[in-house]
């Protein structure tokens, strides 16, 4: 088997404040006089459901408070995905949450930004960036969320995230504005609520990819319709174990999304609750289900297709993805 830490590969779903190491998370929890649980970090964590990882973010979120911070989780986080073979990422981060919270809607997004660039120079990786919105906030800060995303170039989508049983429908206008500025829609849907919660994605969210959307096979006419747009999905496999959408690695249906002919990109939603990294994720599914590695290489492909990386650099990642399958 060959050495998935250098497949080149694109991250397509992959929160920032969920890819902090802990031991920075601790230093910086320190100098700003928050506590850290110990139960964050040392490996024991685990959820019963979204609410329960939503309140440890919550905690994770409350540690950011300088512009300092919010750099160096930003350089560390393209050192590390650099090292597991990621040549394109595209993170999101809720940068309007985070600015409400300070007092500052522009610092934390612009301090992000900054270690971004400083990342990318030190690193062969290229990072775009999302802002997500909860669906349990409001509309304004939904505003401030792509207010935020226009005033920046790097910044190539907004989307709506969060407990999924809060509808997009307060956010349409929104979602209309996004769109007309030329921004790429990228709703999570599909994980925690069913097929309803896609359709609503797909029609009222006009969403790009499905983030996450296990739940297409709910329903096969979905199933039908979702291929037949070509719509990506962002599978998040052990994301989807330790927050209880799949009972096991072993019962998650990936195999049967990709059986099904969909579009299926492989992410890790939230690295640092799991401990897994990129290439850790795509190994658990080679492993797990038996794929050869020239299935690895073309899922590694499908998140290059389905990125928004520029056309010269996804034709260099194909070439890339060639050479690693070509020289065991």
């Amino acid at each position: 088997m060959r050495d998935l830490t250098q497949l080149p590969k694109a991250h397509l779903h992959v929160h920032l404040e969920s890819t902090i190491r802990w031991q920075t998370l601790h230093e910086i929890g320190a100098a700003n006089g928050v506590e850290v649980p110990a139960h964050l970090g040392d490996g024991s964590t685990s959820f019963t459901g979204f609410r329960e990882f939503a309140d440890a973010n919550s905690i994770i979120r409350s540690c950011l408070l300088r512009p300092e911070d919010f750099t160096r989780i930003a350089v560390e986080f393209c050192e590390d995905e650099a090292a597991q073979g990621t040549r394109y990422v595209e993170v999101t981060f809720t940068a309007a949450a985070h600015g409400e919270r300070l007092g500052d809607l522009e610092m934390p997004l612009e301090a992000v930004l900054r270690g971004l660039d400083e990342g990318q120079r030190r690193n062969d990786i290229v990072c775009r960036v999302i802002l997500d919105h909860s669906r349990r906030r409001s509309v304004d800060r939904a505003w401030n969320t792509l207010k935020l995303a226009k005033a920046h170039d790097a910044v190539i989508g907004i989307g709506m995230a969060g407990e999924e049983s809060y509808p997009l429908a307060p956010f349409v206008e929104v979602i209309a504005a996004a769109k007309e500025a030329g921004l790429e829609l990228l709703h999570h849907a599909g994980e925690d609520c069913g097929a309803d919660s896609i359709r609503e994605a797909l029609h009222s969210g006009q969403t790009a990819r499905l983030g996450h959307g296990v739940r297409v096979l709910d329903d096969p006419s979905l199933v039908a319709e979702v291929r037949d747009r070509g719509v990506p999905l962002e599978v998040c496999p052990s994301s989807n174990v330790i927050l209880g959408v799949a009972p096991s690695l072993a019962a998650h249906p990936f195999p049967r999304l990709v059986d099904a002919g969909l579009i299926v990109t492989l992410n890790t939603d939230i690295p640092n609750m799991m401990g897994i990294s990129l290439s850790d994720e795509y190994a658990r599914v080679r492993d797990t289900f038996g794929y050869s590695d020239t299935d690895m290489a073309r899922f590694a492909r499908a998140g290059v297709d389905a990125s928004f990386a520029p056309e010269p650099l996804k034709t260099r990642l194909h070439n890339e993805i060639t050479h690693w399958l070509d020289h065991p």
